[in-house]
């Protein structure tokens, strides 16, 4: 089900159906918005997505209706189970994405704003009116696939979107560290390296100070990377996936 709340108030905070959820403030997640920043829901950690360039997922999506109709989502909003709106765990908040129902080939545009569902194997959960227009109220879940189409710019009556590629394939590793030295992330790494096969570092900046981050592993699917982290999640707790650049 999905979260909400309104995530850039509250550190910690208890979501729907008993989740219990807190964002998590990182030296270099200070600068983001609150909607933007990490987040942990039971346990789990979740990152947003900073964009939704070539977002594409395929996966079950379920929906949510008059339990949650007139509370608040996680970007402020109210929300209306009757408006063509979903929750999404990690693509930018106020996004459009297209929904496409796999066993019947119906497709609805929906703007996510919302965080969820946090219910193992599902990807999306529609508002009831776009689950209507796909026909899965009665059925509850479908496989669907999720397209990520941009946020919407109208000129008159026309609107354009990139076309998508999808995350589901490509190259993907773990961060499971960041250090103020440069010095400690490469010993880190180096550490790293008869474990994971491939352990880089990677300077960035937040909040003004450059970071070095510690990456691991060559995953070539979103899935095997996320498989992975639950794996090593005893020893590296606030591990999560990124995308490589």
């Amino acid at each position: 089900m999905p979260l909400l709340l309104l995530l850039a108030l509250v550190l910690s905070l208890a979501g729907c159906a008993g989740h219990q959820t807190r964002v998590i403030e990182t030296p270099e997640s200070r600068e983001l918005k609150g909607w933007q920043k990490p987040y942990a829901v039971d346990g789990l950690r979740y990152q947003p997505l900073r964009d939704h360039q070539g977002f594409s997922q395929r996966g079950i999506a379920s929906w949510y209706g008059k339990k949650f109709h007139g509370r608040r989502t996680s970007n402020g909003e109210i929300y209306d189970m009757y408006a063509m709106t979903a929750a999404h765990k990690t693509l930018p908040l106020g996004v459009d994405v297209r929904v496409t129902n796999q066993r019947n080939g119906k497709s609805v545009k929906v703007r996510v704003n919302d965080r969820g569902p946090f219910v193992a194997g599902r990807v999306i959960d529609l508002s009831f009116a776009a689950a209507r227009q796909l026909d899965i109220v009665d059925t509850g879940t479908a496989p669907v696939e999720v397209v990520a189409l941009g946020f919407a710019k109208r000129q008159g009556a026309q609107v354009s979107y990139r076309a998508p590629v999808s995350y589901d394939t490509g190259h993907f590793a773990l961060q499971v560290g960041a250090f103020s030295q440069a010095a400690n992330a490469e010993r880190f790494a180096a550490s790293l390296r008869p474990r994971f096969g491939r352990a880089e570092v990677h300077q960035g900046y937040a909040d003004g100070r450059t970071l070095y981050r510690v990456r691991v592993g060559d995953f070539l699917s979103l899935q095997d990377a996320e498989i992975a982290k639950e794996q090593v999640r005893q020893d590296f707790a606030g591990a999560f996936v990124v995308a490589f650049e």
